[in-house]
């Protein structure tokens, strides 16, 4: 995998370059050691500094970042015994969501989530990680194969947004978004959703609707892009940093108005810096939240999540 720098990662990044020559020079002469050890106290010390002052906007890029983990590699790393399914049984494969049974901790589960892909060629196919209406009518095949085997269902979000495109009006983007909503909204069994990256207008939020809304530290979550709001208010994208503060698209916003209920924490420099450490600690918060529904009967669980709707920015 190629590794992409922000702008606001240079100067961590030259470190980091610092350190690779040192290491290699350190084959032939130890003496150099010591001086590996105080960059790496050095590199450790601006990351910690440059992340804790990131701007709404460079927590968006952080959430778009190219090297992000992408819902297959959760998969990979929380799940066991992973059986993709595909197929919406009306019309083709969504390669854009992924979804299928695994097994967490020994116990099945549903997992469905938005895939971006990561060299050209997997990224056209999976369209850039924005679902086709055949895409949430898969999705919404999926929950409701987990409703009826007691299933939790686990969604993982992170998308630009539905496909603008005209074949997605023409086979019903609007209405398979809709319908997910109202499918979500009465499934009678746990739906926990986890925001990995960019949770982008309808396309995001046709997977969100839960009873444990959870993001990354770095995540964002929004109606629409700072792009598009910027376009709409000021008839100019330049301004979408602007925009992004104003949205209030970052997680520690979204927990303060109730529209998540959890931030996991990433590693130092973001979830793209530790694939296993981000995956251990989404697994965590599954498990505990996981054992913490269980102890809603099913009236008690749907009451719950509608309560939770209706409390949203109160």
């Amino acid at each position: 995998m190629s590794i992409s720098i922000l702008d606001f990662e240079k100067p961590i990044a030259e470190i980091a370059e610092k350190i690779e020559a040192l290491q290699l020079a350190a084959v032939d002469n130890p003496e150099l050691l010591p001086q590996i050890d105080k960059l790496k106290t050095e590199k450790l010390a601006l990351t910690k500094k440059v992340y804790s002052k990131l701007s709404t906007w460079e927590k968006v890029q952080v959430a778009r970042h190219p090297n992000r983990p992408h819902t297959l590699d959760f998969i990979e790393r929380i799940f066991d015994e992973f059986e993709e399914l595909h197929g919406d049984r009306q019309f083709a494969d969504d390669a854009s969501l992924v979804g299928g049974l695994a097994k967490l901790e020994g116990a099945p589960v549903m997992i469905i989530g938005h895939e971006k892909g990561r060299d050209t060629d997997e990224k056209v196919k999976r369209n850039f990680g924005m679902p086709q209406p055949e895409g949430y009518r898969k999705a919404k095949r999926l929950m409701l194969l987990a409703e009826q085997f007691n299933m939790p269902v686990i969604t993982f979000i992170d998308t630009a947004g539905a496909y603008p495109g005209v074949e997605g009006e023409e086979r019903g983007q609007s209405e398979a978004i809709a319908r997910n909503l109202a499918v979500m909204s009465t499934l009678k069994t746990k739906i926990l959703v986890v925001i990995t990256g960019e949770g982008g207008s309808g396309g995001a939020l046709a997977l969100g609707v839960g009873d444990h809304i959870s993001i990354l530290e770095y995540g964002t979550y929004s109606v629409a892009s700072p792009e598009a709001c910027a376009s709409i208010v000021w008839r100019e994208s330049a301004k979408a940093p602007e925009a992004a503060e104003a949205m209030k698209v970052g997680a520690s916003d979204l927990k303060k108005i109730g529209i998540v209920d959890e931030i996991i924490t990433e590693p130092i420099g973001g979830a793209h810096q530790d694939y296993d450490s981000i995956s251990s600690n989404i697994k965590s918060s599954l498990l505990t939240n996981i054992a913490e529904l269980s102890k809603f009967s099913e009236e008690d669980l749907l009451n719950r999540r509608y309560q939770r709707l209706l409390k949203i920015g109160s």
